[in-house]
């Protein structure tokens, strides 16, 4: 739209839409209104919602005034969470009548019926792909899951009594959707699926399903399966109008209706009412676009600007990806208090209780907990042990000042820094398949690092200027020598001074370079017992000049187990290990004391490309600082360039009501965010 033009004035009258927060963003061509009937001779329109009683005054006050009506309603992909728990990321808005209303037009039904280009219809057909991809469909909390069902099953789905989509129907017609489902296929299970709303106790459905529950056929689906897990096993959907019909034309199973709704009448679906005369034949192709691409309007969740249906489609799927990684139900183990909160953002998806040290562990319950620290503890636990570690894209400040992580790893196997046994991290390198786009990610992704300049902490400080003198430069990276990663990825070097002096026979004629930990330099963690006397074996120590400045003007780096050596990996300078860290023994490296153990684990040689792919996109977890929901890297690194323009006043998150809950139930000072 000409930005010179005004927007049409439109008002809204619907209280429960006035206070949906995503609404502006959806419908950024008009200019909103809140007011009252009184209100409609000073617009240019007004907004009903899908045909609810207050739809109902809108039209009436818009008749009155002499003015159009704008229908608004939910998108066919809509949130993660269902209408009553989230804001829609994606709107219809139809000027002509609404699409489940067959005995009117509709914008939808035009758009149906119009040919589509040769373009058009292969963006349809990847569409389609991409929805079955990510598993999606208009409400997207259900976790990723694999239900136990017949062979042979045909589904009936049931919806809300008094859904507006109805157009009349009753439960009689239900009933006889149901028996014509079990003649129609007569040696099939016909499975009975239970509103998402009612398994949510929100609803009534239409069926007695304690009644149905003895049926010899019938099989109730009372849990909450989502669509993309169930109808791949079907052979055969029956809906009154559910827009589960339409999941099932994505996923290419035979539907027949027993109402009208919009994907009705088409020649795609055997019908049992006729169509409207206006309806004809039309491709699955026309369909989707028109269904998916040209009707609704959509939202990116993290920009709050106007996005595709495919940025959405990804964007869901990302959110049902992680919140199936961890089981159902889990207990985490000696969270700080501070964690307690990420603990809730970074396991969404799973019911987690939070369990002290001293108190006793549920030996029915699978376990997350903080890295190794409570690996005695856990010796014997009769479950599964997720271990939780800081991710490699981490902040803008130190663990230790609380600044809020990014990006946290799972790991169901062992933890990355641990050499002593194989890490899911570990596995991932060794057996991945890395196909051409993730590694064409991966490289983007590397060289944005890069250009950012970005590494764990990425910390302010003082530029550091070369030697003129030194011919060669060999960084030497402290470490908190109590940390766990040197305590199970080290063999026989302990500690900073030990490296150094190592560094320095190998070495003797380079200026080497030595930069304790972030933390020892902050005084967050405690320095090393001899860690004094690492003067006397560098050429000079480097306090708080920022380690990416200090990686564009070495030669090489030298580390122990130190997550810096992957970062100066990433910007091709040569690393020389003197432990065992993650990205050591995979041909990457120079590695001086690797384990015969490690040495037989990473026995495949990744390119440069392969290790990212695996360390940075493939097993981590990122959590948005925006939305508080999962996330990809790429946001992340967005995130971190721009920490700062997120952290002004009225940004705020439910991570910022989380922490002020916590500390008013602890009766602390909000720590600094």
């Amino acid at each position: 739209m000409d930005e010179a033009l005004p927007r049409p004035r439109l008002l809204v009258m619907s209280k429960g839409a006035q206070q949906i927060p995503t609404l502006p963003a959806l419908l950024p061509d008009y200019a909103l209104r809140n007011g009252v009937a009184s209100d409609a001779g000073g617009v240019d329109c007004l907004l009903a919602w899908g045909r609810k009683p207050s739809a109902a005054k809108a039209m009436a006050a818009a008749q009155a005034a002499g003015k159009p009506v704008l229908t608004v309603e939910d998108g066919f992909l809509r949130s993660v969470g269902l209408g009553a728990d989230e804001p829609p990321l994606s709107l219809i808005a139809d000027d002509v009548g609404v699409y489940y209303d067959a005995s009117q037009p509709s914008r939808l039904e035009r758009l149906i019926a119009q040919p589509l280009t040769a373009e058009q219809q292969q963006r349809a057909m990847a569409l389609q792909q991409l929805w079955q991809q990510h598993k999606v469909s208009k409400y997207n909390a259900a976790r990723i899951q694999q239900p136990v069902l017949p062979d042979d099953c045909v589904l009936v789905a049931d919806q809300t009594s008094g859904d507006a989509s109805l157009q009349g129907a009753q439960a009689s017609d239900f009933a006889e959707m149901l028996e014509a489902a079990l003649q129609r296929y007569p040696t099939s299970t016909v499975l009975l699926k239970v509103h998402p709303d009612v398994v949510a106790g929100r609803k009534a459905g239409h069926f007695d399903v304690s009644v149905l529950a003895t049926h010899p056929r019938v099989a109730i689906l009372a849990q909450d399966i989502h669509p993309a897990d169930l109808l791949p096993r079907l052979r055969a959907v029956f809906v009154m109008t559910s827009q589960l019909g339409f999941d099932a034309l994505m996923w290419n199973v035979p539907v027949h209706t027993w109402g009208m709704p919009f994907y009705a009448g088409w020649g795609l679906t055997t019908d049992r009412l006729p169509a409207p005369e206006r309806r004809g034949a039309a491709s699955l192709a026309q369909l989707i676009h028109a269904s998916l691409v040209d009707y609704p309007r959509y939202l990116c969740p993290e920009s709050q600007q106007p996005c595709s249906a495919e940025t959405l489609i990804r964007w869901l799927g990302l959110q049902r990806k992680h919140r199936s990684v961890l089981p159902e139900q889990v207990q985490a183990l000696g969270f700080s208090r501070w964690k307690e909160p990420l603990v809730e953002l970074f396991c969404n998806g799973a019911q987690v209780q939070l369990v002290k040290p001293e108190q006793p562990l549920s030996s029915d319950l699978p376990v997350v907990t903080w890295g190794c620290k409570h690996d005695e503890q856990l010796r014997d636990h009769p479950q599964p042990v997720f271990r939780i570690e800081d991710g490699f894209l981490r902040s803008v400040g130190l663990g230790a000042g609380k600044a809020r992580p990014l990006s946290w790893v799972v790991d169901d196997l062992g933890i990355y820094y641990d050499a002593t046994r194989p890490s899911r991290l570990e596995r991932l390198l060794a057996d991945s398949t890395f196909d051409d786009e993730l590694l064409s990610r991966a490289d983007a992704l590397r060289e944005a690092i890069c250009r950012a300049g970005l590494t764990k902490y990425n910390l302010p400080g003082p530029s550091w200027q070369r030697p003129s003198e030194a011919n060669r430069v060999i960084l030497v990276t402290g470490q908190v020598e109590d940390d766990a990663s040197i305590r199970y990825g080290s063999t026989d070097i302990r500690s900073n001074l030990q490296l150094l002096q190592a560094v320095r026979a190998a070495n003797p004629d380079a200026w080497v370079l030595y930069k304790p930990h972030p933390e020892v330099t902050a005084g967050t963690r405690a320095r090393g017992d001899d860690e004094a006397h690492t003067v006397e074996w560098c050429d000079q120590v480097i306090g708080d000049t920022p380690l990416q400045q200090l990686l564009e003007a070495v030669d090489e780096v030298h580390v122990l187990t130190s997550q810096s050596g992957f970062e100066a990996l990433l910007r091709g300078v040569p690393v020389t290990t003197y432990g065992q860290p993650f990205y050591a023994g995979w041909g990457l490296t120079c590695d001086l004391h690797l384990s015969a153990q490690v040495q037989a684990r990473r026995q495949r040689r990744l390119s440069l490309a392969q290790l990212v792919a695996g360390t940075l996109l493939l097993y981590p977890t990122y959590v948005s600082r925006i939305t508080d929901r999962f996330t990809s890297a790429e946001q992340t690194l967005h995130e971190l360039q721009n920490w700062h323009a997120f952290s002004q006043p009225g940004a705020t998150s439910r991570w910022q009501d989380l922490i002020r809950r916590l500390c008013n139930w602890l009766g602390m000072k909000r720590p600094a965010r």
